[in-house]
């Protein structure tokens, strides 16, 4: 079985304070980041990783969290050069590391690219002040403006600006209004996606009000008109990208590529070579037990079974707005493509999907209602 590409997710779990929308892995941080203690940890968890790599370069990394950009410049290269020691870097490698536009993260923006970060992505969500405040972020809407003015002078690779709408009470021309700022500060990259109410959040005990079902259709419509028509093309989900700014460690995600997940309570996603075994590992989720030394950072591993396999595959690649290739199933499951098609069928049945020769594709209701299609799977 051929491996698929391997990209490398480091995790930073502190934020200065935690957002009443998120349910990541992130904890507020009480004093100051310990940087040291915790580089060491992620190199160890590299390094007990290794068995894993099975001799492929790292193909991306992507430094996420929390709020990475509460590392010093100096804790990156540290971290950078700790996993070049272990680990071949390609060359073409997309280093991406997630940073809020506060105006003391802005100020580390250029030692983070002389760390060796040629992409970062930043948390912008919106640049309505009052938006800003609901939503729990720190930053005002001229940060947020500075941040990705800056970050366009950096000599990046590229730049994401991240980007929410269905914000409490906001309406149509809110939205829009929003969306038309971020299109003028011309990222190569942006990310526009719809907030949602997790478990286990501030806004799950107390929920907004949040515009109903007819005006978050219409934000979604009249947005993707707007991007596309501004020269973005809607790859993904949630992602929008100018000609070749798509982002290289998202699509190994959703095409079922390998992953090394290192910090709390990452995750990573396998293929063994000699097996042909599709393994899965969470790390230690809280700060506190990841950086006990007696403590394996592995929490817990186990193996994806080839009855999961067709629904994991698709739940990953139906994120991609682009025709799907058949032999790709085959390429990282292993199975045969029979299973797929069996697996398929309901959907296909029901006109979400085509089946062609050589790939499936979505049709307009399917792209609609990617959660029906994998209803159908079940």
């Amino acid at each position: 079985m051929m491996l698929p590409p391997l990209s490398l997710y480091v995790h930073i779990p502190w934020c200065v304070q935690k957002c009443p929308y998120c349910d990541f892995n992130s904890h507020a941080l009480k004093g100051g980041v310990p940087e040291d203690a915790y580089i060491a940890r992620l190199l160890d968890d590299l390094r007990a990783d290794l068995e894993w790599v099975q001799g492929r370069s790292i193909e991306s990394i992507f430094i996420g969290g929390g709020t990475p950009s509460l590392l010093t410049p100096e804790a990156v290269k540290r971290l950078l050069t700790g996993i070049a020691n272990y680990v071949d870097i390609s060359a073409t490698c997309e280093i991406t590391l997630e940073a809020n536009p506060g105006t003391f993260e802005k100020e580390r923006f250029q030692g983070f690219v002389d760390a060796g970060i040629n992409r970062l992505s930043i948390g912008v969500q919106s640049l309505a002040a009052e938006q800003l405040q609901r939503l729990g972020r720190i930053h005002n809407p001229q940060q947020a403006i500075a941040a990705a003015e800056h970050a366009r002078n950096l000599g990046l690779r590229s730049f994401n600006l991240d980007l929410m709408h269905g914000l409490p009470e906001q309406s149509l021309a809110q939205a829009m209004a929003d969306l038309d700022g971020i299109i003028a500060l011309n990222p190569p990259h942006i990310s526009w996606y719809q907030l949602t109410i997790e478990p286990n959040t501030s806004f799950a005990s107390r929920p907004p009000k949040l515009p109903d079902d007819e005006v978050l259709w219409e934000i979604y419509q009249r947005g993707h008109e707007k991007l596309e028509a501004a020269g973005y093309h809607h790859y993904e989900v949630s992602a929008y990208a100018k000609a070749g700014e798509q982002s290289q460690h998202n699509r190994n995600y959703w095409q079922f590529g390998d992953y090394l997940g290192i910090g709390c309570g990452a995750h990573s996603k396998i293929t063994v070579a000699d097996t042909g075994q599709i393994l899965r590992c969470e790390k230690i989720k809280h700060p506190q037990g990841y950086l006990d030394l007696t403590r394996p950072l592995r929490y817990r591993v186990w193996q994806v079974t080839p009855e999961e396999l067709p629904f994991e595959f698709f739940m990953n690649l139906l994120r991609l707005n682009e025709p799907m290739r058949k032999n790709l199933f085959t390429e990282r499951t292993g199975l045969a493509l029979s299973d797929a098609e069996q697996a398929l069928a309901p959907a296909v049945a029901k006109g979400l999907l085509t089946s062609g020769d050589v790939e499936w594709q979505t049709t307009p209701l399917g792209r609609r209602f990617l959660n029906s299609i994998l209803d159908e799977m079940v």
